[in-house]
Order: C-alpha cells, then structure tokens, then sequence
C-alpha cells in the first residue's frame, strides 16, 4: 500500500479521493505544510508517497501516469508529486524547507529537481490534470476531462511508439484489447511473456516432427507466440507495471524462442532426411551479429558530445517522407516482418527454404544498417566519452588471454586501431578455418594470433570512429570458427553441439547488453574468466579439433560438454543477478529487430 497525502481539505463533491484509492492510495488529508510534514515521517521509508492538491480535477490516467510508474524516483503532474523511497529524504528536507505556497507539490518537485533528483513530467497529451483556481476554472475542467475518454487514450498509449509495419498494422489493433483483458483479470506481463515462450517452444516441438501438418500447426503457433510477445509489453504499459525482472524476461526470451524454433526447424528437416543445421547456425549466427552491431553503434554514440553527420540529416529527412519510415523499418527484418515470414514459409514450404530466405532477407539487412552506420561514423564530428569506451570494451567479452597482452608494456606490444586490428584478426583466422582441413595443427598457431592480435585491439580505449565494430567482429570470429569447424569434422552430430554452444555464449553476449542497457554495467570479471573470453574460447575450440581430429565423436562430445558449461555458468550466475538486482524498472522501448 501506498501513501497519498491531500494538502488541505476536499473539495466538495470531488472524486480525487476515490480515484487515488482506486490506484492503491491509502489517503490521509493534512492541513498544512507542517502537518503533511508530520505525515509524511509516518509512512515507512520503503514505501511510495504521493502529495496531491485537493482540488485537483483531472482524469484518473493522469494520476496514474504521475503517481504510480515504477520507472522513476520521482514524478510530478499540475497539482500531483509523488517520490520512491529513494527520493524521500530530498522530499522530507523540501516538505521541511516549505514556506506558505498555493502550489504546494509544484514547489516540491521543483526542490526536487534543484536537490539533484530528477523529477519525471508524464506526457499527458490530451489527458486533463490541472488545479483549477475558482469555481467557473473548476467547471471548464471537468467539462475538458467529459469530453476526452481517458480510457481510449490508456488503449492507445499502450502500444510502443515506433514500432515495425507488420506489428502496427496487423498485430496492435487487437492485441491492446488482449493487454486489457489481462489486466482486468490480475494477470501480470511477465506470466504473458512466459506464455509466448511456452507457445513458441510448442511451435519448435510442433515443427521438429518433420511433418506437413506439424509445420502448419508450428506456423500458427509462433505467430500466437509473437501476439503474446506484443501484448505483454502493451500489458506493462496499459498497467504501467514495469520491472526489472519483466525487462530481461521480454529481451532474452525473445532470442530464446526464435533460436529454439530453429532448432524445432532443423530436427524436423532432419526427420525428412534434410540435414540443415549449418543453414539454422548460420542464420543464428547472421541475426547475432546483426543485432551485435545495432547495440555497439548506439553504446557507442548515445552520449557523444556531437552530431554533426550528413548522412544522420539525409536519414532525418527521408523519415519526413512518412512512408520511407516504414520502407526502412520493413527491409532491416525486425523482429515483426521476420517472424511472418517464418511462420508463413513454415507452414507452406520446408525448413531448408526457410533458413535461406532468413539469411539473404538478415544478409541484407544487415548490410543496409551496417553500411548506413559506418558512413554516419565517418562523417560526423563527435568526441566519445569513457563510458561509451567502457561498454564497447565490455561487449567485445575480452578475457584473461586478451588480458594478458592488452597489459603488456608499451614497447612490447602491437598497437594500432581497434578497429583494424580485430578486423585483420578476424580475416585471418576464419580464411585459416576455412581453407585448413579438420584437425590441422596451424589452425591453432593461427587462434593463437588472434589472442594476440584480439588482446591489441582492446589495449587502448575504443574511441576511434568505427571502434564499435569491434565487438561484432569478435563475434563474428567466434561463432563462425565453432561453425566452420564444426561441419569440417564430419560427425554427424558435431553442427548440433555448435548450434547448442553458440546459443549458450549468445546468451551471455544479449545479457551483457541488457544490464548496460539498464544501467548496471556489465556481468562481473570473474564470469569472463571463466568462461574464456571469446579469444579463450575460439582457442580452446581450435585446439579441441586438433587434439581429437582422429578420435571419431569426441570433438562432438567436447562441444557437448563446453556447451553445457558455458550455459549452466552463465545461465545461473544471470539468473542470481536480475532476481536479487537493484536496477532501475524498465521495459524495452528500443530497437524493432
């Protein structure tokens, strides 16, 4: 329960004291500043406080919108304040310091914000909050709130602002609706996005029968799966029950569940006696990077201290155009188009068709955005700060072995631009890869340059214009060697332990991005010490296939067995940190793919 402190007494005939109940406010009325004070000392510190003007007219999804988002510490409406226990000392001190006002919680959020705490402003748009000053002010009010359904405006601002073609037009017309049912029945986001997990890991068992009707049915299901995964964010908007928890629940079940439907793909193929897990890996592969690339170029240029590109300006204009906006969303395959087409190719054609059009539809976006970020990064004037060139460092997953040669002394080590560094390494060792036969003693002396050449590339800060390259590169390096190797062995279950490997060190790699994202920075250094590194890793599998290159399944067994390390280390070490974490509630607005 939380608090909400009236200033003076009711207004006659108001409704404000039901409506602040209804949003779980216990109400007390003070009489002054010095009593609200007095109240305020009251509630316990752990909980949420509101102060609110008595004659507040207003709808009661401004209230809502000022009062009761998790998100911030503190948030403020005409006539309303309300602060978290993080902001309640600087309103204790602001409550104390007051002197005699007629706008009691908008002298305190302004305290607040002088105090060094950030009060949020809800845009309300055409939602009616205002504290009217006379009685004829009073009826003009709540004649402006009669004529605005506040509920139509709650329906509509629970669909995310941007998002892609297929998604605004085809799946938030009614999924809104759903968001609704679920709340008016107490149902909460996360238990929706568990539902669209369970859907789609269904759809992945429905289509690893390898049948006609299985592929159908698995169709079917992922696009149920995607509706759920709409709605529960629309859930966490349309009740403004945001959480840390329901944050990475949303992002990484995402992956989770695409993945595993590549998975469902790729045993069905396999039933039929089409061997396509190098075509899923790849595409697994292709989408992880792509995605890799979108978070190191925003990390990389969220916080710069200048914009000055061309090529930022012309894409400026082109979304002016009103439909290039959706022209350019739909041709990158976010998340929405991408999985239609799955569903749709699932159900009418055959895994193998499937995997290709996903890797030439994500080739080709991939090379859209790359191409239209390299060329922002090269012509625009910025200067990037520490923070970005700590997360583009924490993203590119460098460990002990990288370690040892980025602190190497400065005449012993090969310095030049991260960027060209990582990218040489990467040539090198995956033209090695691929031409070396299976099992080949050079392919390792050549990993063993890429540690060094990875460990350079990260022994300056990335601050170069296209440093945020880096990571992806490695990524690149890391799941394409376990890839190429993988199918070189000639095991027939050697592509499905890669599938299950590089699935477990993505899942590290999209949860490293999730906390910078929410602000607590990446997962500790002991987790990449040991699990490797991506060079620890990408060395260890090179030697893996040199030692056991004659002993039939065992480089599938080692596989097996990183895997299965890998997961259960990060796996759980994720876990134990957003259940016990402290970050700040959130819900993903951002990319569409």
């Amino acid at each position: 329960m939380s608090t909400a402190i009236l200033t003076g007494p009711p207004a006659p005939g108001s409704s404000l004291d039901g409506d602040l109940r209804s949003l779980g406010f216990d109400v007390k009325a003070a009489s002054g500043a010095d009593e609200a004070a007095a109240l305020l000392a009251a509630v316990p510190a752990g909980e949420r406080v509101a102060l609110v003007d008595p004659r507040f007219v207003g709808h009661l999804h401004a209230l809502r919108l000022a009062l009761t988002d998790p998100r911030f510490p503190a948030a403020a409406a005409p006539g309303a304040l309300t602060a978290q226990s993080g902001a309640r000392p600087a309103l204790s001190r602001a409550l104390r310091d007051a002197t005699a006002t007629d706008d009691l919680p908008g002298t305190l959020a302004d305290a607040l914000d002088a105090d060094g705490v950030a009060v949020h402003r809800p845009q309300l748009g055409t939602l009616v909050a205002t504290v009217p000053a006379d009685p004829e002010a009073r009826h003009e009010a709540r004649a402006a709130v009669d004529a605005v359904d506040d509920e139509a405006v709650r329906l509509r601002s629970a669909v995310k602002a941007h998002d892609g073609f297929f998604t605004t037009f085809f799946i938030s017309p009614y999924s809104r609706y759903i968001a609704r049912w679920c709340a008016r029945r107490g149902l909460t986001p996360n238990q929706v996005t568990t539902a669209s997990l369970l859907t789609a890991l269904i759809a992945a068992g429905c289509a690893a029968t390898g049948e006609r009707g299985g592929y159908i049915a698995a169709g079917v299901l992922l696009l149920v799966s995607f509706v759920l995964d709409c709605t529960d964010g629309q859930l966490a908007r349309y009740a403004l029950k945001y959480s840390t928890m329901g944050a990475w629940l949303d992002a990484t079940f995402d992956r989770a569940k695409e993945y595993a439907f590549y998975a469902g793909l790729a045993l069905g193929a396999a039933r039929d006696g089409d061997d396509v897990w190098a075509l899923a890996l790849g595409a697994m592969i292709l989408m992880t990077c792509r995605h890799v690339v979108d978070f190191s170029f925003n990390e990389a240029n969220h916080d710069a201290t200048a914009n000055t590109s061309p090529t930022a300006a012309l894409s400026d204009r082109l979304d002016s155009l009103g439909w290039t906006v959706w022209a350019r969303r739909m041709i990158i395959l976010p998340i929405g188009e991408r999985w239609a087409m799955i569903a749709v190719l699932t159900a009418v054609t055959s895994p193998r068709v499937v995997f290709w059009a996903l890797i030439i539809g994500c080739a080709f976006g991939a090379c859209y955005t790359t191409a239209g970020r390299v060329l922002r990064s090269l012509t625009r004037k910025a200067r990037r700060t520490d923070r970005a060139a700590q997360a583009l460092a924490d993203l590119a997953d460098s460990g002990p072995l990288a370690g040892i040669v980025a602190r190497a002394p400065a005449r012993t080590r090969l310095l030049g631009p991260g960027v060209v560094l990582a990218a040489i390494a990467t040539a090198v060792l995956l033209s090695t890869v691929l031409a070396r036969p299976f099992g080949d003693r050079q392919t390792v002396v050549i990993a063993v340059l890429y540690v060094v050449l990875a460990g350079a590339a990260v022994s300056r800060p990335l601050k170069g214009a296209l440093d945020w390259l880096v990571p992806p590169l490695f990524r690149a390096a890391e799941y394409t060697t376990v890839l190429v190797l993988a199918a070189h062995s000639g095991s027939a279950h050697a592509l499905p332990a890669a599938f299950g490997l590089v699935a477990a060190v993505a899942y590290h790699h999209y949860d490293t991005v999730y906390r910078i994202r929410g602000g607590t920075g990446a997962p500790p250094a002991w987790l990449a010490r040991v699990t490797g590194g991506h060079e620890g890793r990408t060395l260890l599998v090179a030697v893996l296939a040199a030692l056991l290159a004659d002993r039939g399944d065992d480089f599938t067994l080692a596989l097996t067995a990183l895997a299965v390390a890998v997961a259960l280390v990060v796996l759980v070490e994720s876990v134990r940190f957003w259940v016990s974490s402290g970050a700040p509630a959130v819900h993903d607005e951002g990319e569409t793919a």
